[in-house]
């Protein structure tokens, strides 16, 4: 099950590079792709799988630091406030713009508990 929780914790960071860089792209006033905001919902959906799988290593008696899943705890505010904040805006460069800061700041604490995972798991 460790693998597994590796795996997806690979598959999210690399899943909120590819929103980052389509909101980045969006807020520089492209047309946001169909796709872009599925993609987004996926990446959450993803995302939330990890913690799943983290709880349920958690529960088999797991050790990690506490910094790893607090920090990724932390990254449902703003996976949140990028789907409650863009949904409704009508400006698309606007939305691609709080989109890409929402998605800048989950990258980086996604990014930070995978590294902390990735130096602490067994």
């Amino acid at each position: 099950m460790t693998n597994v929780h590796m795996i997806v914790g690979s598959l999210v960071v690399l899943a909120y590079i590819i929103v980052l860089v389509l909101n980045v792209r969006a807020a520089t006033g492209k047309p946001i792709l169909s796709f872009q905001r599925p993609l987004s919902m996926a990446a959450s959906g993803l995302f939330l799988i990890q913690i799943l799988l983290g709880m349920s290593l958690l529960g088999e008696g797991k050790d990690i630091p506490a910094a790893h899943y607090l920090i990724a705890l932390l990254a449902i505010f703003s996976v949140g406030a990028e789907h409650m904040l863009t949904g409704r805006e009508a400006d698309s460069q606007r939305a691609g713009r709080m989109a890409a800061i929402a998605n800048a700041v989950t990258l980086a604490l996604v990014l930070t508990a995978y590294m902390i995972g990735e130096m602490n798991g067994s």
